[in-house]
């Protein structure tokens, strides 16, 4: 992850005090570096002047501070964006989208923002050792999946900056045969594919594949979507690639990976978010939630970046947070549960 010293540096200049807090979060969830935060009298007062990469201004009235623009004309070649819309409230799906909009603006004048894992940090996965204690087996409560089997049940793993290492040790501890099938959403560089495919499976009973037209989820599979086109699903559940990006700043994109999967699948597909950037995912999370699905997010003090569970955890639809490890054994208790209901079900009706 890059230091603070290499992050951009944002000025931020209003005279709401509720938006420059908000511009503030939104400004730390794209690790840049606030140098400064006030309203135009504290920055025409301020002894020395800011040296930041980009000024961010909105006013109640621009008419009330006419000086402030020559100002930062006289003091700074920094690209200076006016009139930024004032900030909904945070957690809501406006939030998010006001959030989207900001990054868009911040990119058009400081390039890309979101920082992703390098391929020498993935690689360094490979290096460490299995666990001592290794997976658990699997409960005898749950019916070992028929291999080959089509998954009923699909979890959806998201992740940006710092999810390679999360969901590695994720899937490490996973016991074999649980009847569910994954599909993994990372933010990452194109070229790193290959390697992040070899890392990640290397220790666990469940190995990332690449998917292809037709193919349909089966139990055990981890299928890593790819990151220049988008994937959807047919009316049989067959993944089918279209010819178009995904929408949005980010590759794949998580929201739409949870719509395209949301909308064949109901309520048997469920998401973890892992550690990231940003807050994809936080927009289609609820509306998964309103199918019944279930909503978690890894704990913030274990991740590498925490900005995108929390913003999850903000919209009020996460049922369960923790570390990878309790993901793991929360997914297996879970299981354990429905396979038990099943079966007094089952007796019930005999």
């Amino acid at each position: 992850m890059s230091s603070v010293s290499e992050r951009p540096r944002v000025g931020i200049v209003s005279d709401i005090v509720l938006q420059r807090h908000r511009l503030q979060a939104a400004a730390s969830r794209f690790c840049l570096d606030v140098c400064f935060s006030g309203d135009p009298a504290r920055l025409m007062a301020y002894p020395n002047f800011p040296d930041a990469s980009l000024w961010l201004i909105t006013l109640e009235d621009e008419a009330d501070h006419p000086a402030l623009f020559d100002y930062l004309l006289d003091n700074t070649d920094a690209p200076v964006l006016f009139g930024v819309d004032p900030a909904p409230k945070p957690g809501c799906t406006d939030y998010f989208r006001w959030e989207r909009r900001l990054l868009d603006k911040l990119e058009q004048s400081l390039g890309h923002l979101e920082k992703l894992d390098s391929a020498d940090a993935i690689e360094e996965l490979a290096q460490e050792p299995p666990k001592p204690t290794g997976a658990p087996a699997l409960s005898r409560w749950i019916t070992p999946a028929a291999p080959g089997g089509l998954a009923e049940e699909v979890w959806i793993l998201g992740a940006s900056l710092g999810g390679p290492a999360a969901v590695k040790t994720f899937l490490d501890q996973l016991p074999a045969g649980l009847p569910v099938g994954f599909v993994y959403a990372q933010h990452i560089d194109n070229n790193f594919t290959e390697v992040l495919t070899r890392v990640l499976g290397r220790h666990a009973h469940y190995q990332l594949r690449s998917p292809e037209s037709g193919y349909r989820i089966r139990n055990g599979d981890v299928v890593l979507m790819p990151v220049e086109h988008e994937w959807t699903l047919d009316d049989e559940g067959g993944l089918n690639e279209r010819n178009t990006p995904w929408p949005g700043p980010y590759g794949p994109s998580i929201d739409q990976v949870l719509l395209n999967l949301g909308d064949h699948y109901g309520a048997r597909c469920n998401t973890i978010f892992f550690s990231g950037m940003g807050n994809d995912g936080a927009i289609a999370a609820p509306l998964l939630k309103a199918y019944g699905s279930r909503i978690w997010v890894q704990e913030s003090t274990s991740c590498g970046n925490s900005s995108m569970p929390d913003a999850i955890a903000a919209t009020g639809c996460a049922g369960f947070c923790g570390t990878p490890e309790q993901l793991a054994r929360e997914l297996v208790k879970t299981i354990e549960e429905s396979c038990l209901l099943k079966s007094r079900q089952k007796r019930d009706s005999a």
